[in-house]
This record gives structure tokens, C-alpha cells and sequence, in this order.
């Protein structure tokens, strides 16, 4: 199953849409409370910017390299900067990557909009079966900072690389804690860009959010994925190296914890976009997520994969 998406070439698969079939619910209340608790109370002051946050590894703070799998340096920092937490994410990892004990579990936080006949984004349910000219778009959230990468397969096909994409944030994957992730894009100039539309070949596509502590060993960010795919798209690691994808498929295996809303069809609040235009966090006020996605301990990588049913 394909989607017809007018967005950036390898981007076309990316649904990020979130049919999904999620696990069953387990310790409701813990999960979302413990998501929702790591929200700052009030809401960060707009600093006016309608620019999109940089998805840029961090610099160090002491000016030296900072480890990576990606080999990355960090040298280059085109797009804007980081915009203030705010709060601080606790328990950051060491140099070498190593969990703290006391170190807060992942968490991915989804929330599914569809277009409305008037045009607006509504919120749907992930299981909900989609057909020919529906248009969707996601909105991903994280209780702590990290680096996301999406893989895809269809029909249990061959797996492709979505995110990180030279083309898309600077070629960036870095994620700030409760500061939502969009895509596509409701601020996109062009309205075609701003959706992702589903075609007439009907089956299954399962999403893989892969939330890693520290950048992922073996797969290019930021500048080394730039300079990778500026001569040819065909240099460009469209697919992951068997390493990449045997590593997500053991992360698979561990358990997680999740719960799903059933409070669907509202629209997208005007805070939501605001926030990921122009990467603000998002308060305890704020909506939450749809679907709540969090890891049963204080592991260093996150790995939850998600379906999408077209028919």
C-alpha cells in the first residue's frame, strides 16, 4: 500500500499517520499520569518566531565533540536555535550512554488528525480504517529529549528509513521534551504539503518510532547525512543496514506500556500549532496525547511500532 503524499520525495511513505494497533492497555492512569506529569504546569512565553525549532543534535556545552553512532560533530548549526525548555529534563545521560538508575522511562505521546469536509484537523481515532482521498497528519510528543527515527514496511515488505531525511529539518532528528513534533507541516505554504493523502492501493503499513537516548549507531544525522545524499539520491540510506534494523527489531521485543483516549473528533487547538511552529512545550493545560506509548523501564531506547489499515 502506498500513500499519495505532495510532500518531499523520500518522504512519501511517511504516514506518519497513526492507525495503530497498539498493545493492550496496561496501568492507564500510571502511564498517562507519568507522561503528563513530566509537562511543565504553565505554558513557556511565545517568543514571537514563526520559524520551526531546529532538530539539530545539540552542541556540547563545553565547546568539545559530543559522542554519537552517527559520527556527527555538530560543527554546523544552519537552522535556528534551541528555544528555552521550559523546564529542565532530568537525568541526562553520561558520555557513555549509560541509563542513571533513577532516569526517567521513554515515552511517546500520538495524537492522529484527519481533515474535516470544512477543511479542519480533527482529532481521529488511530484504529479508524482509511480509504481512497482521506488526508491525515501527526502529532508526536516526548516526555524527555532524544533522537527519533521512523522506519516503515508495507505488507511486511523490505523497511525503509522515513526520519531522519536530508530534507527534511536540516537533516535533523533531535527532539526537546514536550516541545510537538508536526508532519506534515499545518504552517506549510503550500495546503498540498500540508497532508498526507491516502491513494487507491489499499493494505497495511507498520511504522516503527524508534526514541533513542542517545543518537542511533550507524545511521547519518545532520551534516553526515547532508553530505551523503547532496551528489546522488542513490547514496542516500533509504534502507536500514541489516546491524540498524536487528538492533530495532530486539528493541521490539521489550514491553511497553500504553493508553489510548477515547475522546475523539475535536479539532486541533490553536496552542497545539503554535507550539510546534514555533517550538514551544506544551503545558499540563494543553490536550494530551491520544495515544500514550511508554517504556516499562529506564532503558535507553524506545521502540514502538504502529499500523495503518487502508482499504
Amino acid at each position: 500500500m502506498r500513500l499519495s503524499v505532495m510532500v518531499f520525495g523520500l518522504v512519501c511513505v511517511c504516514a506518519l499517520v497513526m492507525g495503530t494497533a497498539a498493545p493492550p492497555l496496561q496501568d492507564d492512569e500510571d502511564v498517562r499520569g507519568a507522561f503528563m506529569t513530566s509537562r511543565p504546569k504553565d505554558k513557556p512565553t511565545s517568543s514571537g518566531t514563526t520559524v520551526r525549532p531546529s532538530h539539530r543534535k545539540p552542541k556540547p556545552s563545553g565547546g568539545g565533540s559530543t559522542g554519537g553512532g552517527s559520527g556527527s560533530t555538530g560543527s554546523s548549526n544552519p537552522g535556528p536555535s534551541h528555544p528555552a525548555k521550559p523546564e529542565k529534563t532530568p537525568n541526562k545521560p553520561g558520555p557513555s550512554g549509560v541509563t542513571p538508575v533513577n532516569a526517567r522511562r521513554l515515552g511517546l505521546g500520538v495524537t492522529l488528525f484527519m481533515r474535516d469536509s470544512n477543511g479542519l484537523a480533527v482529532r481521529v481515532d488511530p484504529d479508524h480504517v482509511f480509504r481512497k482521498g482521506d488526508r491525515v497528519r501527526v502529532l508526536l510528543e516526548t516526555n524527555t529529549d532524544g533522537y527519533l527515527y521512523i522506519f516503515n514496511t508495507t505488507d511486511d515488505g523490505a523497511a525503509t528509513k522515513i526520519y531522519p531525511d536530508a530534507e527534511l529539518d536540516d537533516a535533523g532528528n533531535y527532539l526537546q521534551a514536550h516541545v510537538p513534533f508536526e508532519i506534515p507541516s499545518s504552517v506549510s505554504a503550500d495546503e498540498r504539503l500540508r497532508w498526507f493523502a491516502f491513494d487507491h492501493a489499499a493494505g497495511t503499513e507498520h511504522l516503527f518510532f524508534v526514541f533513542t537516548r542517545e543518537p542511533l549507531s550507524g545511521v547519518p544525522i545532520d551534516d553526515d547525512l547532508i553530505a551523503l545524499c547532496k551528489d546522488s539520491k542513490e547514496k542516500c540510506p533509504v534502507r536500514p543496514s541489516p546491524e540498524v534494523w536487528e538492533i530495532v527489531q530486539k528493541q521490539m521485543q521489550e514491553p511497553l506500556k500504553t493508553d489510548k483516549t477515547q475522546q475523539f473528533g475535536d479539532a486541533q487547538t490553536a496552542s497545539e500549532k503554535q507550539a510546534s511552529a514555533r517550538g514551544l512545550g506544551l503545558s499540563k493545560e494543553d490536550p494530551p496525547p491520544s495515544l500514550v506509548m511508554m517504556a516499562s523501564s529506564a532503558r535507553s531506547t524506545l521502540v514502538a511500532t504502529l499500523d495503518l489499515i487502508h482499504k
